[in-house]
């Protein structure tokens, strides 16, 4: 039996969309300075942050948590 994933902000969304749309929100320097890993800091990519955040759980982790945190704003500056 499955549990419903309505109020689960990440069903659905893959760790590169998460990152793509934190990139575009917050730019890399920016991101860098709010989970500072070396994927975010040093010659940034998304082909190397996802390698990362796949093998590194509290990396991923932290990503995910600044995603659900930037949810609100993220869709406010689409629609605005």
């Amino acid at each position: 039996m499955t549990t419903p994933q309505k109020s689960n902000p990440l069903h659905g969304v893959t760790l590169e969309m998460i990152v793509t749309q934190l990139v575009e929100h917050y730019g890399w320097q920016k991101l860098g300075e709010k989970i500072p890993i070396n994927c975010f800091t040093k010659d940034p990519s998304i082909s190397s942050s996802l390698k990362l955040l796949r093998r590194t759980p509290w990396a991923r982790t932290k990503v995910e948590t600044l995603y659900i945190r930037s949810l609100f704003a993220m869709k406010k500056r689409k629609q605005g």
